[in-house]
């Protein structure tokens, strides 16, 4: 059971930056994240692969946010630039065997709160 631990959530005001860091148990093939705003169903927002060959990012964060992975840590990390209100949501960090755009993941950690007002 690979275990996931997200840090570096908080509250930002409009157009600032954030970085979520999110350390796996283990070394995994496939990271990521997804979040949740509320009221709303748990959407896609980037992932990629150990290597980095293959990187998926949601439409409505392209160009604005960035994954990278440290392998050596077992980590994967997410900057978050330009932030708008409606970034706001609990992010999730998932790891598994696949990079999807899917909820097909097979760890989830337990979220971080990202909050952006304007």
């Amino acid at each position: 059971q690979v275990q996931l631990v997200e840090s570096g959530g908080g509250m930002v005001q409009a157009g600032g930056s954030l970085r979520l860091s999110c350390a796996a148990s283990e070394r995994t093939y496939a990271m990521g994240w997804f979040r949740q705003a509320p009221g709303k169903a748990r959407e896609f927002v980037a992932a990629n692969s150990r290597n980095a060959d293959i990187i998926y990012y949601a439409d409505s964060v392209e160009g604005r946010f960035t994954i990278s992975r440290d392998n050596a840590k077992n980590t994967v990390d997410l900057q978050m630039n330009s932030l708008k209100p409606e970034d706001t949501a609990v992010y999730y960090c998932v790891a598994g065997q696949f990079v999807t755009r899917t909820n097909r993941y097979d760890y989830w950690g337990q979220g971080t709160q990202v909050t952006v007002s304007s």
